[in-house]
């Protein structure tokens, strides 16, 4: 099949960027549809890419004093009642069992829209003293809001997630696990989604329900939307009060704990999916890629040739490469055109003359520029590319990001901002009527503050700005 006809099967990127999203998600083979409206199958490759976000997550969270666990799916409607701020916000999306075994329950049970409640019961139970203190414990499951529109891995009525929850001692230690964890995300996006983001605190209006305070993490995509990637949440004692977690301190004094909590999802699929994808489709960050390298052999019917790609494939996986041999009997053009929609960061081309000169070529997905190496130095070039291409995809979207960053002193400036597929930096006076105001007048809405107040009036009143925001079409 030659390359235009594999391009011809996915929307022009730039012209119709969600029905291309939609086309290379499915061609792909990442993910189907389920047979219930708004679920989603996630297929091998999808799920592949999501056991290595698991697995280099894993790593961080341990690094940082967390242990995994699990909690259960089904949590009864009371526990949702005892946090007023939390059961409003999501009550909406709730959705819920009022019968099993043929019987009425005799009371409702919601199915997890997140686990703060269920999670809060236990730490109540099992914290006695500040020695059981700090907790922290993290969760990989499934969880269900009910969503009106929907779109594979950016919003569906069933997703996977991971949500991490601690305890402290002190208003102090809570807040600082907050930041930290969403620092841990920062440069988990930057290492492996090769993605850069914008983080900092969110508004009021658009806060974790029942948190004191959300902090947020912002990618922008391929047609300058912004999709929240991440959240840490310092919750107080709003939870430790409604869940009854106390400890004994040493002084011997009963006090509430301190908590927070924060997560991602598979989401993130699809925000690197929409950060680095291309016309030709998907463009994989090495580090997450579930293909690293794919070896497509040349006249492999020729003697020798398929023995040197296996050997080639030995020792590139003994240097811990996720690498593969396609020796399928579609031509070569065939498979280069399908492994490139696929975005496999590196193919390798290895025929007769290759060998014969112990040499391989290598075609690099983010730049589409080939390269050749010698044989029997793959071991530790090949890794070193990947990393090249890793670093490289990150300074491309860094680059595209800050480029379509723009300031904004009136609405109107806003309007055009947004419009052009750019995140805008604006002036806000904290108030929550010109909060909505901008999303009406540009239907934008504020995603994370500026750390450096830089803007001197609010862009919806004109009076003294107290803060400065990013504000952003999002997903």
């Amino acid at each position: 099949m030659a390359k235009d006809q594999f391009v011809s099967q996915i929307a022009d990127i730039e012209t119709d960027f969600p029905q291309w999203y939609s086309d290379v998600v499915l061609k792909t083979q990442l993910v189907d549809y389920g047979p219930v409206k708004g679920t989603m199958v996630i297929r091998p490759y999808g799920y592949a890419v999501w056991e290595n976000i698991q697995n280099e997550f894993n790593v961080r969270f341990r690094e940082n004093g967390y242990s995994n666990a699990y909690f259960p799916l089904l949590i009864p409607m009371s526990f949702m009642t005892k946090e007023a701020e939390h059961v409003e916000g999501f009550a909406p999306e709730v959705a819920v069992v009022t019968h099993a075994g043929g019987e009425k329950l005799a009371e409702p049970l919601c199915i997890r829209p997140t686990s703060e409640t269920i999670i809060g019961t236990m730490y109540g139970k099992w914290i006695e003293s500040w020695r059981d203190l700090p907790l922290r414990m993290n969760q990989w499951a499934n969880v269900m809001r009910w969503e009106k529109t929907t779109r594979p891995f950016l919003r569906t009525s069933e997703f996977l997630w991971q949500e991490g929850h601690s305890v402290f001692a002190s208003e102090e230690e809570a807040e600082e696990e907050t930041q930290k964890m969403l620092r841990v995300y920062e440069e988990f996006a930057r290492t492996c989604l090769s993605m850069p983001v914008l983080t900092g605190k969110k508004t009021e209006k658009e806060k974790f329900a029942g948190a004191v305070a959300t902090y947020g993490m912002e990618a922008m995509m391929h047609d300058g939307k912004s999709l929240q990637s991440g959240t840490s949440h310092y919750l107080g004692q709003n939870f430790s009060k409604a869940f009854d977690i106390k400890f004994t301190d040493k002084d011997g004094a009963q006090k509430y704990g301190y908590t927070m909590s924060f997560g991602v999802s598979t989401r993130l699929i699809g925000a690197l999916i929409m950060t680095h994808g291309d016309e030709r489709g998907l463009v994989m960050p090495p580090v997450v890629a579930p293909v690293q390298a794919v070896i497509v052999p040349i006249a492999s019917k020729k003697e020798g040739v398929l023995e040197a790609c296996r050997a080639l494939k030995e020792k590139l996986a003994q240097a811990g490469v996720r690498v593969v041999l396609d020796d399928s009997d579609n031509s070569p053009g065939w498979k280069f055109n399908e492994w490139e929609m696929k975005g496999v960061p590196v193919r390798i081309e290895l025929g007769p003359r290759d060998i014969e000169a112990g040499k391989f070529l290598c075609a690099r997905r983010d730049t589409l520029e080939k390269c050749e190496f010698a044989l029997d130095g793959a071991a530790k070039s090949v890794p070193a590319l990947l990393h090249e291409i890793a670093v490289n995809m990150y300074e491309k979207a860094k680059k595209r990001m800050n480029e379509r960053i723009v300031n904004a002193d009136t609405l109107e400036e806003l309007l055009d901002g947004v419009n052009k597929g750019n995140f805008v930096r604006a002036g806000w006076c904290g108030c929550r009527a010109c909060e909505d105001k901008v999303k009406e007048f540009a239907q934008a809405t504020a995603r994370v503050m500026d750390g450096n107040n830089t803007a001197k009036t609010c862009v919806a009143c004109g009076k003294k700005s107290e803060r400065t925001v990013f504000f952003a079409r999002a997903y």
